[in-house]
């Protein structure tokens, strides 16, 4: 209807909102609150196990005796990089042989109870000695990782000592073989405590779940327990919590970690590092890696650019290249050695976790096709079972009775 004063028709009057519009604001409102609030416990829950999987590494710490040295009360902090004669670990006395042998037994028992077992079962007694034993040989070492270019040198070696009549018995078919193993796991290696380098500059490298962390940190407690101090490098900045549980390590070894930020280049946090050690007059600093990146960059050519850039932070660096192996991973762990050191020119690796595998035959594999020396073993999970590899205890363990 027209207006007569104004002439104009009055607008159509706006219609109240349907129920049904109401109803889907509503829905999408809740849908859109529950998503985010389904994201906050997503983070909270990730931040939580990542705290308890710290909280489990640091359930193994070791008893009282074997922790880092306590100040007496009253006593001034020991300040970062110090290494005064008050403060610094005393020096611990290497424990006898029949210790270090008794520990390669404990931690090799999967190994011998699987596989080593049977050869001494099956060179036991007055049985002949012929072509035939190397036929039941040849599996039993493959299965128990030695892999087969090493079993068929072990083999071969059975077979001409046989033809020249020189394994008359069950018994010396296994000195033989034992003797030969013995060869191959001894690749001459420096002692790392004793490099004389100032710094020296060591470089761990690995796959993500070998256990490159925490080996750094058994690692550097052993050095501070020996007088030395030493530097954390956190360059594996790509997985959760490494940082974090790189800094506690540190923390209870006495020793400075330097740090980047979440996501940052892993070689400019280990450029600071070598500097940071420099300037503190560190003896050892301790790189650690990322053993995967959340980008497309090859990993083998970033821990390349990590190599060049820690050498241009200080002259001949990295001294060491060591790379961590999961013992569990058996012949995986052989492939990897391989990769690593095509790329990286490793000087030893460290096998963890030997003591929950029945697959140690592997650093058999490593020392006899790469010539890679063994550096340390991780027999158990105390900070004192990371032990330097000692071949003649590692053999020992392998072949013990019972």
């Amino acid at each position: 209807m027209q207006n007569t004063q104004t002439g104009t028709t009055p607008a159509a009057p706006v219609p109240p909102p349907d129920g049904g519009d109401i109803a889907g604001l509503i829905f999408f409102a809740l849908f859109f609150a529950a998503f985010f609030a389904l994201g906050i416990a997503f983070v909270r829950k990730r931040n939580r196990q990542n705290r308890e999987e710290l909280a489990a590494e640091l359930d193994k710490a070791p008893p009282p005796d074997e922790q880092a040295p306590q100040l007496t009360e009253g006593e001034p902090p020991l300040q970062a990089g110090e290494a005064t004669a008050a403060h610094a670990p005393a020096p611990v006395v290497p424990k006898d042989d029949t210790e270090a042998r008794d520990a390669y037994r404990r931690g090799l028992e999967k190994t011998r109870t699987g596989f080593f077992s049977r050869l001494t079962t099956l060179l036991s007694g007055t049985r002949e000695i012929d072509e035939k034993i190397v036929d039941e040989l040849e599996p039993l070492l493959i299965q128990a990782d030695v892999g087969v270019k090493t079993t068929q040198k072990l083999m071969d070696l059975v077979r001409q000592r046989l033809s020249s009549k020189e394994l008359s018995s069950a018994e010396k078919v296994r000195d033989a073989i034992r003797d030969e193993i013995l060869r191959m796991v001894s690749v001459p290696a420096p002692v790392m405590e004793e490099r004389t380098e100032r710094p020296c500059v060591v470089m761990v490298v690995g796959v993500n779940g070998a256990g490159k962390t925490t080996t750094i940190g058994k690692l550097a407690h052993r050095l501070r327990q020996r007088g030395h101090t030493v530097v954390l490098g956190a360059g594996d900045t790509f997985r959760a919590a490494a940082v974090e549980q790189l800094r506690v390590w540190g923390d209870r070894a006495g020793c400075v970690t330097v740090e980047g930020k979440e996501g940052q280049d892993s070689a400019a946090v280990l450029f600071d590092s070598v500097k940071k050690g420099k300037e503190e007059g560190a003896a050892f600093i301790l790189g650690d890696t990322a053993g995967r990146l959340h980008t497309k960059v090859n990993l083998m050519e970033e821990l390349k650019k990590v190599r060049r850039v820690m050498a241009k932070a200080h002259e001949g660096a990295p001294h060491e290249v060591l790379l961590v192996l999961d013992a569990t991973t058996g012949q995986n762990a052989l492939i990897q050695a391989e990769q690593f050191n095509q790329a990286l020119e490793l000087s030893g690796v460290i096998l963890t976790k030997v003591d929950g595998t029945a697959k140690g035959g592997v650093i058999i594999a490593i020392c006899d096709q790469l010539k890679l020396p063994v550096r340390f073993v991780g027999v158990g999970e105390k900070l004192s079972d990371l032990r330097p590899f000692d071949p003649a205890a590692f053999v020992d363990g392998l072949f013990a009775e019972g």
